[in-house]
């Protein structure tokens, strides 16, 4: 069901006017092409002719895996770059269209809008299960991909690999790394919203005459563009990142790299749901007399999806440094000792001004009347004339965050035999420190509410219909309180591969976590009785909690011929309180998953599959059929109305997967999944009031192809299907309790100019399709997806 009949549409410019900062950038960044060339020639870069599509993969970067893929008895998705350079992905998010069922479709809630790689997976938030190169990466930022050599995403039991983590997988970003070959690849972009973007991966050979030596590597990227179909959102970023790798071709390896990154974006608070399939009035139920209910908004029109109701004011300002440090050596050719050093630090400083599109309140009486000053409030004032309505701006969110990392991790792989049985081994230990911090500041303030500081100001109502950005009236002011939390972990782990025989295997690996989450943090409370002053009070938290984490998963492997599989799997992951935002919370009351007297939240992960190279192994074919069970959900007592950890959730489904080159000249990445998702034991956590869970399509899809000619043209071109979304449940009135299935279509063209320059041309939501990307909690707003736009790049390789 299509659901916005009308839009601005946004014109693709030809040749769009480039920034004399951005146009310095790219100056900048191409100069080591040049520099290059001065001194001596490159060796020519491979153009990729022979081979349509480099989209399989036959092992994962992390060691903890010590299989091959088709012998991994999980569900491990590869997305390798040449797709995420094919589709002109420049997020994580985007990036991720290319697993079915992973996406960010949850918004936020209580008026708070989700920001950055917000993922869902297989029913649960995976948002803080984001790693790179295996270590945990914190923030909620948006990771652009110009440094990622392949994504791999990890679905089932991940604890053993990971640590504390959500109950269905985890996202590990693999970074480029410097090679002994000289390159220089380049890129500009220029699209649909003025979006123009410009990036660089040069590398250069040192070694010497015996084949050892030296690579240093430098990825580098600039993008100033708005977003298509959005008014006012933008998204403003820069990156660098170099790497150096000493000791290449030799038993002693060392690399060495480092990442900068600064984003100044313009954010996205959604959209009003007014007029949307299943919207109707928001007022109170309970409205007997008094103001009557509105009931004329049942089928008031919807707004623009392209309106923006934030303001000029809004900003979301991100600055990140990685540093890492990892030496390898090689004790024998079959024992390989690995030591890896990270200290990483993100800071994120935004303001995004939401709103709660609500309506008349209820007396305990009946009788209808306005809401307070300060709550979400669509206003009517003149009900016949819709282009005077209003909706408040009642909601500024304010984040003032720093996460940091330092982390050491030691490994060892092996292979070896004990008698008959081969063993392909790694075990390792992890030191890990993580951080977070952030201020707080005072919402908007109003003279006749007294919790709330009216020095503070509000923001004036946007027109429901029109709304214009350019206002004033809040003053962002810190109240002088904030949070302080931090988990100390000691890890260790063991995995193993047991190859018994030619048809059969056995993959185990187990770990322990010894962890200590400490939690400080001061909270402000204003209050006025009556006409008398209003007063402040600060409640301080001092909270700790330390305890121990086993996890473990099993798999056992029956191989019909060389290349392929059948298995059973076994796997456990957890979460303890505070695990997921390192915030905890008394123990005794409330209904926080953070209380220090609530045990970690555990997921068991049943999955049973096969995995066939074909097509002389050129070819994936994989098919699984899980379930994943979470226990010590907290859900609250209809009697009592006190919380407990008896909540059991559920999702199993099947997932189908294909990637490789069917012919030399055409490529294929595909999957498809089913989720079936139950509250076990519990209430409803949907609005309608069903047992499913949020945010999980039941049906998920999606394809990308590429077919490339013998004269330089290649074509290529995706789809992708998620089925209907449900949201949560609060206490909204008269808002959509679900959004509908969706089709995209997306097409791609390129043609190789020469060896060295090729032009493409991407074209996404081909039958601009109008849907709902994600929706909030409340499903007062929503995010609409991203209609026709056009992107086209010229690439350099030298």
């Amino acid at each position: 069901m299509a659901y916005i009949k009308s839009r601005k549409h946004t014109v693709v410019r030809a040749v769009p006017h480039l920034s004399s900062a951005a146009a310095a950038t790219l100056i900048a960044i191409a100069a080591p092409a040049a520099l290059a060339q001065s001194s001596s020639a490159l060796p020519e870069v491979r153009v990729q002719d022979s081979t349509a599509a480099d989209y399989k993969a036959d092992n994962s970067s992390n060691p903890k895996f010590t299989a091959p893929l088709v012998n991994t008895p999980q569900t491990i998705q590869v997305i390798k770059e040449q797709i995420i350079r094919e589709q002109g992905a420049t997020t994580l998010t985007e990036a991720l269209r290319n697993t079915p069922g992973v996406g960010t479709f949850f918004l936020g809630e209580n008026g708070n809008t989700n920001t950055g790689d917000a993922v869902f997976m297989r029913g649960f938030d995976s948002s803080s299960a984001i790693f790179v190169d295996g270590i945990r990466d914190l923030g909620s930022v948006s990771r652009d991909v110009f440094n990622i050599e392949q994504l791999e995403v990890v679905k089932g039991p991940s604890g053993t690999d990971v640590g504390r983590t959500s109950p269905t997988g985890y996202i590990n970003l693999v970074t480029k790394k410097p090679k002994l070959e000289d390159s220089f690849l380049g890129s500009m972009s220029f699209g649909s919203a003025d979006f123009k973007r410009g990036s660089v991966d040069w590398n250069k050979s040192l070694s010497s005459a015996n084949g050892i030596g030296a690579a240093f590597r430098l990825n580098a990227v600039t993008e100033d563009g708005g977003v298509a179909g959005r008014d006012f959102v933008k998204n403003k970023r820069t990156a660098i990142a170099p790497s150096l790798a000493l000791g290449l071709n030799s038993p002693t390896r060392i690399f060495l790299d480092y990442l900068h990154v600064e984003q100044n974006n313009i954010p996205d608070g959604g959209v009003p749901t007014i007029g949307l399939p299943g919207y109707s009035t928001p007022d109170a139920t309970a409205i007997t007399r008094g103001l009557a209910r509105r009931t004329y908004l049942n089928s008031a029109a919807r707004v623009a999806s392209s309106n923006f109701y934030g303001t000029s004011s809004d900003f979301d300002n991100v600055k990140a440094d990685m540093f890492t440090a990892r030496i390898e050596h090689d004790l024998t050719p079959d024992i390989t000792l690995r030591n890896t050093t990270r200290y990483g630090k993100t800071s994120q400083d935004y303001m995004l001004t939401s709103f709660t599109g609500g309506g008349l309140t209820a007396s305990a009486s009946g009788v209808g009347q306005l809401p307070a000053a300060n709550a979400g409030f669509i206003n009517t004032v003149i009900p016949t004339i819709p282009a005077s309505w209003t909706i408040t701006r009642n909601l500024p969110t304010n984040k003032d965050q720093e996460n940091t990392i330092f982390t050491n991790q030691t490994s060892v792989s092996a292979k070896f035999n004990t008698g008959s049985i081969g063993h392909s081994f790694n075990g390792g230990l992890e030191f890990v420190r993580e951080t977070q911090r952030a201020n707080n500041y005072y919402a908007a303030g109003y003279p006749s509410v007294g919790t709330t500081l009216a020095a503070a100001g509000s923001w004036p109502a946007a027109n429901l219909y029109n709304p214009n950005p350019y206002v004033s009236g809040y003053n962002r002011i810190a109240n002088g309180t904030g949070s302080d939390g931090s988990t100390d972990t000691i890890g260790l782990y063991a995995f193993d591969t047991l190859k018994f025989n030619e048809q059969w295997q056995l993959t185990a690996g187990l770990r322990y976590d010894h962890y200590l989450t400490t939690y400080n943090a001061t909270a402000l409370t204003l209050a006025r009785t009556g006409n008398g002053p209003q007063t402040s009070t600060i409640t301080p938290t001092n909270l700790k909690l330390s305890d121990n984490l086993l996890s473990g998963k099993i798999g056992l492997v029956y191989k019909p011929t060389e290349n392929s599989s059948i298995y059973a799997a076994y796997g456990t992951a957890a979460q303890p309180p505070g695990g997921a935002n390192f915030q905890l919370a008394a123990g005794g009351t409330g209904n926080s998953t953070g209380r220090t007297d609530f045990l970690p939240q555990k997921a068991k992960t049943y999955e049973v599959g096969t995995k066939w190279d074909v097509m002389n192994k050129r070819v994936a074919l994989t098919a699984a059929l899980y379930r994943t069970d979470v226990s010590n959900e907290v859900v609250q007592d209809t009697v009592s109305q006190q919380y407990f950890q008896t909540g059991k959730k559920r999702v199993q489904g099947v997932e189908l997967g294909l990637s490789g080159a069917l012919t030399d000249n055409w490529g294929v990445s595909s999957g498809f999944t089913t989720m079936n998702t139950r509250v076990l034991s519990g209430s409803s956590v949907l609005a309608d009031g069903s047992t499913a869970l949020a945010y999980t399509p039941k049906k998920a899809f999606t394809l990308w192809t590429t077919y490339q000619f013998p004269f330089g043209l290649t074509i290529g071109g995706g789809a992708r299907y998620n089925g209907k979304l449900q949201r949560g449940t609060d206490s909204a009135v008269g808002t959509p309790a679900y959004v509908d299935s969706y089709w995209v279509v997306d097409a791609m063209a390129s043609y190789r100019i020469n060896k060295n320059i090729d032009i493409q041309l991407n074209l996404y939501n081909l039958f601009d399709k109008d849907y709902v990307a994600a929706v909030n909690k409340s499903g007062y707003r929503y995010t609409p997806g991203t209609p026709r736009s056009a992107k086209i790049t010229a690439n350099f390789a030298f």
